[in-house]
């Protein structure tokens, strides 16, 4: 089964809830984009975003250029079914980060809550950071996050790589300013903890 096939199989067959990673909302992501982007007109990609629930609360706040990139079509059309009239506000791109086109230095703001730590191979890894450096602005933000040294192994049935912040921030390079590292346990929908890391930094 190829990774695009494995998620659309979890999209269609499990509950926008029924996933570890379901939060109804982000709340260290949505500190971090305010610090990053206090212009509402700040432009936003939430990559493998999926049917997260980070695109209504951020067009809720009145941002108006917010970008959704999953793998998944299926659970692209969940989330725009799910903003209705309100998803006018939003972009929405199906692709493999690693390989989608996306127009160079274009956004402001990039977003990752578990994407990265499922690149398990080091040319998947590069090939995401030349998207990062190439796709943001410089004096734009990133923040990324990832399992952290205590969180899962697997993941949906997949492979991790989990990260401490100097090992997180180390994959991207000293042209990714570190500004702040958050520790964070995420409680799944039947109760588990799950330990994430997330590292949020300057494009220079």
């Amino acid at each position: 089964m190829t990774i695009k096939a494995h998620w659309e199989n979890v999209y269609q067959t499990k509950a926008v809830d029924d996933v570890s990673w379901y939060r109804p909302h982000l709340e260290v992501s949505l500190r971090l984009i305010a610090n990053a982007a206090p212009d509402l007109g700040s432009a936003i990609i939430d990559v493998g975003g999926g049917e997260a629930t980070l695109v209504d609360d951020l067009v809720a706040r009145g941002y108006s250029d917010v970008t959704v990139l999953d793998i998944s079509q299926a659970a692209i059309e969940v989330a725009k079914a799910r903003l209705g009239a309100s998803g006018a506000a939003a972009h929405w791109i199906t692709g493999d980060i690693t390989a989608v086109a996306l127009e160079p230095a274009r956004y402001d703001v990039w977003h990752d809550r578990a994407v990265f730590h499922f690149l398990t191979t080091a040319e998947d890894r590069a090939a995401y950071v030349r998207q990062v450096a190439s796709a943001v602005r410089p004096g734009g933000h990133v923040i990324v996050a990832t399992f952290g040294p205590e969180g899962p192994q697997k993941c949906s049935g997949l492979d991790v790589v989990r990260y401490d912040a100097e090992h997180l921030h180390g994959e991207f390079g000293p042209k990714f300013r570190l500004l702040d590292s958050v520790t964070q346990v995420h409680e799944t929908p039947w109760g588990t903890p799950q330990q994430f890391m997330y590292c949020f930094c300057r494009v220079e």
